[in-house]
């Protein structure tokens, strides 16, 4: 099959180096000649927001899916109607990518969300109270789009753009379930992760499986992934991020139409990877083993602070030396701060050694510039 992928990020690298070991045939659109996809695949250099440039892409492929949901989902939408086939549907993308829809299709499905607020303009009162999270309508992406306004003052940094005002949960844990299904119908969920995120950079830190979480959040979870992928009515696989309140409550926060940070650690703890559920998905295939082969986490290796160039990983040969310890670089040549530029995967035998190996890892890599 031609498989073609709108982004050529990370995760596109990591699906596309998972699924070599099949006879298929990988493109890329991306506007960065040197994205992390460039030199591992049929590669094209265009702009996946560009209706033209989506179409032109797309139209000759067997299957074309996404690798970051801000793409042009008219575009997408005229090649389904094209008769190619496109993964997840255009429908689906394009309620995700704006935050107010995919607010709005949790409500209207009954699916637990944090009540909400659509502010269209600067000029609308705000009805919430404070604490309040602001999330604008679209383009967020890795914690950006998103802040916590507490007090009066803060309205001073309020964005005028159309968003999503939602009640400030008290969160006790943030979890996510990646969840997979295929054209036949077939349903797979991988195991729950704990997210652990830095607060200085608002992105995901540590990852965690098991979560630690009662058999009563586990069976609300399950119900929620079983209520999405029941209304959105498309082939895919999807991460849906999380709150555990500290009442025991489970709340969607926000769903991803694609790969995600948060399975990472199933490229070793995990009978299989999020990325080869994701291929068996775009082929239509038996969906893969889920299961957990111990408790693994993953540590985020991100651009230090002040550091701007050609990248430099300071530590890693220490790393390296660590038994059940897996590196896994995103062919990023320049770093910058915040940047993410690879992960490391731990393996453990408890969630208490899990903790010190990753505490351990973090303590030993930093990402500087030459």
């Amino acid at each position: 099959m031609k498989i073609g992928i709108l982004g050529g990020g990370q995760l596109g690298r990591m699906f596309i180096q998972e699924a070599l070991k099949y006879d298929d045939d990988f493109y890329v659109l991306d506007p960065n000649p040197d994205c992390s996809c460039a030199n591992i695949s049929h590669f094209t250099q265009g702009n996946f927001n560009d209706y033209d440039d989506v179409l032109a892409f797309g139209k000759d492929k067997d299957v074309v899916t996404v690798e970051i949901e801000h793409v042009n989902v008219e575009a997408l939408a005229e090649l389904e109607n094209r008769g190619v086939k496109v993964i997840p549907n255009s429908k689906i993308i394009k309620i995700i990518q704006q935050k107010i829809l995919q607010k709005e299709f949790y409500q209207f499905n009954q699916i637990p969300s944090p009540e909400f607020e659509i502010i269209w303009n600067a000029d609308e009162k705000v009805i919430f109270p404070l604490p309040l999270v602001q999330k604008l309508n679209t383009g967020g992406y890795d914690g950006r789009g998103v802040q916590i306004l507490k007090e009066e003052g803060d309205y001073e940094k309020f964005w005028k753009e159309p968003s999503v005002l939602e009640q400030l949960v008290d969160i006790d844990k943030e979890l996510s379930v990646i969840v997979a299904k295929n054209e036949n119908g077939e349903t797979k969920t991988f195991p729950v992760t704990e997210m652990v995120a830095d607060p200085k950079l608002n992105l995901l830190d540590f990852n965690i499986c098991p979560a630690d979480i009662s058999v009563e959040t586990q069976i609300q979870i399950d119900e929620i992934a079983q209520q999405f992928l029941d209304n959105a009515n498309s082939p895919g696989l999807f991460a849906i991020e999380l709150f555990l309140d500290k009442k025991g409550k489970v709340w969607v926060n926000e769903t991803a139409p694609r790969l995600h940070n948060s399975g990472h650690q199933s490229q070793e703890g995990n009978a299989n990877s999020q990325f080869e559920q994701f291929y068996r998905v775009l082929k239509n295939l038996p969906l893969a083993d889920t299961t957990a082969v111990g408790f693994s986490g993953m540590l985020n290796l991100v651009g230090e602070e002040n550091y701007l160039g050609k990248v430099k990983y300071q530590g890693l040969e220490e790393v390296l030396k660590l038994p059940k310890t897996y590196v896994h670089l995103y062919g990023k040549t320049e770093t910058k701060p915040g940047r993410k530029m690879g992960h490391i995967n731990v393996l453990a035998d408890s969630r208490e050694e899990l903790m010190e190996k990753l505490i351990q890892v973090k303590s030993l890599v930093k990402v500087v510039a030459e």
